[in-house]
């Protein structure tokens, strides 16, 4: 998909209630759970379903369609009794809220074999993301396959993230550099990282920190599958 398909712009008539409605907290689990309710929608745009029911909806995210209505009101009051929910309209309101209705830079630091998978998947521009440079310790380093961004070292970090208006990271290094590298985001001006460390850096308040570590996962999902 060309990059410019992902540069949505929100519907004129929402402006407003879009711009108010943005000055309200979003409970963090709500954001998340909007995001789930943004890719049911996508899939039935796909398949050109132009209104939904918030039964139908609550059903494809997995939730009760209360939590779903409750979710919505964070984004106004909208949608037609009996009808259920313009699909297009309501996607375009989530996208604005969640700030992916343009085309969002990302800078993704630490390109061993996870970080150079996440910097090929082709999946993130399709949902509002691009990475648009890696920074490594060694950039020297040989490395399978070609990136498909420009690669530097740490001590460009500032300078590179300053010129492209970079705010959010992908932190994918060994724990040991995991907190040396947060702070070098966050005195680059970083303020939202997506962490793949097996560790939880410190971060100021004022920086969103989201942490991904796929072993708690998968003693997750033992749990529940014990006899």
């Amino acid at each position: 998909m060309p990059s410019g398909a992902c540069r949505h712009r929100p519907v004129p008539y929402l402006g407003a209630a879009l711009k108010k409605a943005t000055k309200t907290e979003i409970p963090r689990k709500t954001v998340y759970r909007l995001s789930l309710y943004l890719r049911c929608l996508q899939r039935l745009k796909s398949n050109q379903i132009t209104t939904v029911s918030s039964e139908a909806l609550a059903r494809a995210a997995g939730v009760k369609p209360t939590q779903l209505r409750k979710d919505l009101t964070y984004l106004g009051q909208f949608g037609t009794r009996g009808l259920g929910y313009d699909v297009d309209q309501l996607a375009r309101m989530i996208t604005a809220h969640l700030g992916t209705n343009r085309l969002q830079p990302v800078v993704l630091v630490g390109v061993g074999n996870l970080g150079s998978a996440l910097v090929q998947y082709q999946g993130f521009g399709p949902e509002g993301f691009e990475i648009v440079a890696a920074f490594d310790q060694d950039p020297e380093r040989q490395r399978g396959g070609e990136l498909r961004v420009p690669l530097y070292p740490m001590s460009r970090l500032p300078e590179i993230t300053s010129r492209l208006g970079v705010r959010m990271a992908i932190l994918a290094v060994p724990a040991a550099a995991a907190q040396e590298v947060a702070n070098a985001l966050v005195g680059a001006g970083i303020l939202g990282i997506l962490n793949f460390a097996p560790i939880v850096p410190a971060v100021p308040e004022h920086v969103a920190l989201s942490n991904v570590n796929l072993a708690i996962e998968l003693e997750n999902l033992s749990y529940f599958l014990q006899d």
